[in-house]
């Protein structure tokens, strides 16, 4: 399955998120960039909800998220509250390879103030070239959601 990518960043990941949608781009991968598109100061929780909703819209077809923010935390707890959705902030390309493998993560979270370009770059390759390994990790990210009530 081909997969595609649905990015968005506020003010304190808009230089990292450019730099990420050129990566995106080379490696011949579509992308979509919801915003923001300026440095104008804005709030996160808008761009993280967005994505999360078109992560889920796309999952059928191989649709996986980034977003960036200035630590990567703020994108990630609120993406985390759709259900549906495994956003991870990553630092270095284990996390990356162990939350796509073990956790089936749909979304990526960088924060630009944490990880530079040349990092970011290396993490972003991981997260995409490790697949979910299933087994045993499928029923714990089942018990992720919580069930409804």
């Amino acid at each position: 399955m081909a997969i595609s990518i649905v990015i968005g960043s506020d003010h304190g990941g808009l230089a990292l998120k450019g730099f990420l949608v050129d990566v995106l781009k080379k490696r011949g991968i579509p992308v979509e960039d919801v915003g923001a598109h300026s440095l104008e100061s804005c709030d996160y929780p808008r761009y993280a909800h967005e994505v999360a909703e078109k992560v889920l819209a796309g999952a059928p077809t191989g649709m996986l998220g980034i977003l960036v923010c200035g630590t990567g935390l703020g994108m990630s707890m609120t993406a985390n509250r759709t259900p549906g959705i495994r956003a991870a902030v990553c630092t270095d390309e284990y996390m990356a390879r162990m939350a796509r493998a073990h956790n089936n993560a749909n979304i990526l979270c960088l924060g630009e103030r944490v990880v530079g370009p040349g990092l970011a770059q290396a993490i972003l390759d991981a997260f995409l070239d490790t697949g979910f390994e299933g087994g045993r990790h499928q029923r714990r990210v089942e018990a992720i959601e919580l069930p409804k009530a």
